[in-house]
């Protein structure tokens, strides 16, 4: 049985008193929690993958809205520049990491190396390849430095996935995030979860381990979001 054969889909709240309950005392705690991860000097990691409109941006936004400014930042990833094509992959990432006091949010990893550019065929095989070990040994140099390194997969059904397409196509505030290339890679959905169990099965480790999160509703899905960050910042603290 693969990772994302034991997950239930249809997990959710039961009303939107309790999200939002949740969302407030989540929230409050994560707030509490910054000021301490600037007294104590420890860099606070969270990133963030999933198939394509599974609310990664929704997610992000929840985590981050009652937080000081001053004391994060979001890198959305897309696609390496020439120049970052020039160096090693990992380089772009490096130097993105938070520093000491501060938290650092990515929309979109390092893992687009064994997915996206695995499935497009825009790493060769031997590169997609090498690159679990790469990985594992990243994040270990960054546990081992102090980092606490939180990674999210936000998983939707295939039939939700066409559902939130044809809504953001109606909708005049989000069909830009719609791309011919959402549509391709839907076509793709099983190279990409065949790509995504092996990634899970040589990724998911004791100092890095990943939290997958059902994603067809999204109140749900925040909630457990933020409750993972705060559980994995007091147990560092």
């Amino acid at each position: 049985m693969g990772y994302l054969d034991k997950l239930d889909l249809e997990t959710k709240l039961e009303s939107k008193d309790e999200y939002e309950e949740l969302l407030e005392e989540y929230q409050f705690k994560l707030l509490k929690l910054q000021r301490k991860i600037v007294e104590e000097g420890i860099a606070v990691c969270i990133a963030y993958e999933g198939v394509d409109a599974a609310g990664k941006g929704g997610n992000i936004k929840r985590v981050t809205e009652a937080l000081d400014p001053r004391g994060y930042e979001v890198h959305a990833i897309g696609a390496p520049s020439d120049g970052e094509k020039a160096h090693h992959w990992l380089r772009r990432f490096w130097l993105r990491i938070p520093p000491r006091g501060r938290i650092g949010i990515f929309d979109r990893t390092w893992y687009g190396r064994v997915l996206v550019e695995r499935v497009e065929k825009f790493a060769k095989k031997e590169e997609w390849s090498r690159a679990y070990r790469e990985i594992n040994e990243f994040e270990r140099t960054l546990s081992d430095d102090g980092l606490i390194l939180v990674k999210f997969w936000i998983h939707i059904s295939k039939k939700e996935q066409l559902e939130r397409f044809k809504g953001r196509e109606k909708d005049p505030w989000k069909n830009w995030k719609l791309t011919e290339e959402d549509w391709r890679n839907r076509d793709r959905w099983g190279a990409y979860i065949e790509a995504l169990e092996e990634m899970f099965e040589k990724t998911d480790t004791d100092i890095a381990p990943w939290t997958i999160i059902e994603g067809n509703y999204k109140w749900w899905a925040r909630i457990k979001a933020l409750k993972t960050v705060v559980n994995g910042i007091e147990k560092r603290l």
